[in-house]
C-alpha cells in the first residue's frame, strides 16, 4: 500500500484502538484512565494533554464504531457506518511536523477533545483506503479463537492472521499435527 507514515501510522492506530475490545474475542483492555495513558503513549497521539473520565467513555464508544467500520459485510455498509462516524467530527485538516516526523496532513480540530482527534485522523484514514478501492485490506483474524482486526499490507492481499507469530503459527502447527495423525 503506497500511503505515506501518516496514513500506514492512523490505520495502525485504528487496528491498535480497536482491538482493545472485547467485541474482537478478548479481554477488555481499556477500562481505566490509566489504559488510555498507555494508549495515547503507545500510539503517540499527539497534542493530548491529560486524559479524564469523559475521555475514556468517548475513546471506548469510537472503538465499538471503528470495529463496526472493520467487520461491516460489504463496503456499502463500511461506506455508509464510516460516514456516520466522520460526520460527528469537526475536521480542520493542516500541515505539520512534528515529533521528527516529515511535514503530514493532521485533520483534528486544534482543540479537539481526543475522542474526536482520533475520529478524525482515524477515519479520514480509513476514507482514504475505501476510496483507493481497498476496502478488502480491513480484516478479521482467521483463527477460530481470536477476533482482532487488522489491514492486511502484504502485496497480493493474502494475509489472514492478525499475527504471523502467534494466530499464524499456532494455526499452522495445528494443521501440521492434523495431517501427521492421519
Amino acid at each position: 500500500m503506497p500511503f505515506g507514515h501518516d496514513m500506514v501510522h492512523s490505520l495502525a492506530t485504528a487496528v491498535d484502538l480497536v482491538n482493545t475490545s472485547p467485541a474482537t474475542g478478548g479481554e477488555d483492555t481499556m477500562t481505566e484512565l490509566r489504559e488510555l495513558g498507555e494508549f495515547v503513549a503507545r500510539c503517540e497521539v499527539s497534542g493530548v494533554g491529560e486524559v479524564d473520565a469523559t475521555d475514556l467513555a468517548e475513546v471506548r464508544a469510537l472503538r465499538e464504531a471503528l470495529h463496526t467500520v472493520f467487520t461491516a459485510p460489504d463496503q456499502p455498509t463500511a461506506v455508509a457506518r464510516l460516514n456516520t462516524l466522520l460526520s460527528g467530527t469537526r475536521i480542520t485538516p493542516r500541515l505539520t511536523e512534528h515529533d521528527g516526523y516529515a511535514l503530514h496532513v493532521h485533520y483534528f480540530a486544534p482543540d479537539a477533545a481526543l475522542h474526536e482527534h482520533l475520529a478524525a485522523d482515524l477515519g479520514v484514514a480509513l476514507a482514504h483506503l475505501l476510496v483507493e478501492g481497498e476496502w478488502e485490506r480491513l480484516r478479521t483474524c482467521s483463527a477460530p479463537d481470536c477476533g482482532h482486526v487488522f489491514v492486511d499490507e502484504s502485496r497480493n492481499r493474502s494475509r489472514v492472521y492478525c499475527d504471523s507469530r502467534t494466530c499464524g503459527n499456532r494455526m499452522h502447527v495445528a494443521a501440521y499435527r492434523a495431517r501427521r495423525r492421519v
